[in-house]
């Protein structure tokens, strides 16, 4: 017999889930894989001011194409998915929401 839709057991996922709070928290670890990028390319807008568009191409797409490499990464999607499942698991089983931990890469 599987869980109720609302039960702490159940791993099946709502539209918004999928759609909403997975990639949240994918854009959120990925900018801070990204960080060097993302550091980069805001010390360059910061400096150039208007001409960033022209100026800052190079941070831009390097920037781009980190976020780019893990939004398209399914092993990247599934990490993310099983921390979110397991986020829910915790909020269900105690009620008590959890502030989101920021992601410190084993390097």
């Amino acid at each position: 017999m599987e869980p109720a839709p609302g039960a702490a057991g159940n791993s099946k996922l709502r539209h918004v889930e999928k759609d909403v709070l997975i990639p949240q928290i994918m854009r959120d670890r990925a900018k801070e894989l990204c960080s060097d990028k993302v550091q980069a390319f805001t010390k360059c807008c910061q400096e150039t001011g208007l001409l960033m568009v022209v100026k800052c191409r190079q941070e831009n797409t390097a920037l781009k194409d980190c976020l780019v490499g893990y939004y398209s990464d399914p092993s990247f999607y599934e990490e993310c998915k099983a921390e979110y499942l397991k986020q829910r698991e915790e909020y269900r089983a105690t009620g008590i929401k959890k502030k989101r931990q920021k992601f410190t890469p084993n390097v």
